[in-house]
């Protein structure tokens, strides 16, 4: 198997705070290979933005404090200067922000905007620029874009300011696309042409996609794999039909439940996210599990053990010697599967 694109190892991020240090991320592994979407799920406060945001180093520093490994093809990120690290982010690897209303300067047109993102990381003048941002914004998308080019983000509607901040992102043509909540604020007609043009493009650059969401739907549509994080852990990983079908980890059943489609039979999530300043012992999810034995209270987070090939869950049941149909029992719709109940039926 030749090497990941992106490679983290042992990820940790802290914050020191007036009442101590803050640990958003706790040590975590993930990768991301070529033309592949990896999506971090998990409900907010889970650590998925900081984790991302970690792996450029866009969290200042001090209070925030990145340790851990970080390699981008071959590279450790971690380890370069400020000037090294400027001539990748934004270039080989590109973020989208959640907020377009807020990620873009309403004192500037948008064309403006896209032409400095561009000569950032090229020398070009200023109407080989023009030509480009043009040219970008003509291919996410927005119609008659040499004649909106001089409009500002206020002419623009909520799709479109999206598709302006994902036009700045290919300005470098990147190896490597980030994107956090990109379709949060959007209408369920909008999202989907967000979703489609980001595997359009995906396709067209062979771009790997690290995508953080809290929406599952969003998930099915485009993951090759997921993990699952929760106050700062990862608790699952694995092929995204894996995941959908057989959910290993509690947490990860009960974030499936809630999905409409699924019936929700379970309801919610009861409880809330643990301290981040003072975190459980053991599994960080067991104050809220229903399966939750004194192995899951004591000691660190539990370790991943391989469920199914290629996945894996964080979870003292799939121990050696313990019941694991404790937990699988809590697969959706596994009631109906036994009751010999076909989707189809319902």
């Amino acid at each position: 198997m030749s090497t990941p694109l992106l490679e983290v190892e042992g990820l940790r991020t802290t914050f020191s705070t007036d009442n101590g240090e803050l640990t958003a991320v706790d040590g975590i592994d993930f990768s991301v290979n070529e033309g592949e979407t990896v999506c971090i799920v998990g409900e907010s406060g889970s650590g998925k933005t900081v984790a991302t945001e970690s792996v450029t180093r866009i969290i200042k520093e001090p209070p925030g404090r990145v340790e851990g490994s970080v390699r981008f093809k071959g590279r450790d990120l971690l380890a370069m200067s400020e000037p090294e690290l400027r001539t990748i982010r934004g270039y080989e690897i590109a973020h989208i922000f959640q907020n377009p209303q807020e990620a873009m300067n309403h004192c500037y047109t948008v064309g403006w905007q896209i032409v400095e993102a561009i000569q950032i990381h090229r020398d070009i003048s200023d109407e080989e620029a023009r030509a480009k941002a043009i040219d970008l914004m003509d291919k996410v998308g927005i119609a008659n874009a040499s004649s909106r080019f001089d409009d500002y983000p206020h002419e623009f509607s909520g799709g479109q300011k999206q598709r302006v901040m994902i036009a700045m992102a290919l300005v470098g043509d990147p190896d490597l696309l980030i994107a956090d909540e990109p379709t949060t604020a959007l209408d369920v007609t909008v999202q989907a042409q967000i979703l489609r043009l980001l595997e359009e493009l995906q396709e067209e650059f062979d771009m790997g996609i690290l995508f953080v969401t809290h929406d599952l739907g969003v998930v099915a549509e485009i993951a090759d794999r997921i993990v699952v994080m929760y106050a700062g852990k990862v608790m699952e990983r694995g092929d995204v039909l894996d995941i959908f079908e057989r959910p290993a980890h509690p947490y990860t059943q009960r974030l499936l439940n809630c999905l409409p489609e699924i019936g929700a039979r379970k309801g919610g999530i009861p409880g809330t996210l643990p301290d981040p300043i003072d975190p459980p012992d053991g599994c960080r999810f067991a104050p809220r599990c229903e399966h939750a034995v004194d192995a899951c209270v004591t000691g660190d987070q539990p370790e991943e053990i391989e469920v199914n090939p290629g996945q894996r869950a964080s979870c003292v049941h799939y121990r050696p010697g313990r019941d694991d149909s404790v937990v699988r029992d809590g697969i959706p719709n596994a009631s109906a599967d036994e009751e010999g109940v076909s989707s189809a039926d319902d």
